[in-house]
């Protein structure tokens, strides 16, 4: 069987597009759109995980996704967030990694997970 081989891309609707691109360039490091040299992902895990409609996982109700980003140091992520006045809540660890939570100009939820080795 053919399997895809992996995200070729994540696209969401905004209130202002170019500035909310520049946000994620500038706080997170995710780049321009193709042709505009676009953001190159580094191997690794991937988690493709439907939820139930009603949970509250990614905050408001309306809110139907949420992006999971896999970062090397969340300690270092969250200082340098943190230092540039993006807030940030506070690191939980689990068995398979961290994660930290923070959310976009708009209120798109937004996760940082620090994969355990």
């Amino acid at each position: 069987m053919e399997k895809v081989l992996g995200i070729g891309g994540l696209f969401f609707r905004s209130e202002n597009p170019k500035e909310l691109a520049k946000w994620y360039e500038t706080h997170l490091g995710v780049g321009a759109p193709p042709g505009e040299d676009s953001w190159q992902q580094e191997a690794g895990a991937t988690v493709f995980s439907p939820f139930k409609k009603d949970t509250d996982y990614f905050g408001k109700p309306s809110q139907m996704w949420m992006v999971n980003f896999r970062v090397a140091n969340l300690a270092a992520m969250v200082a340098q967030l943190t230092a540039a006045g993006v807030a940030v809540e506070e690191p939980q660890h689990y068995p398979y990694g961290s994660f930290a939570r923070l959310h976009d100009p708009e209120g798109n939820p937004i996760e940082l997970w620090e994969p355990k080795d």
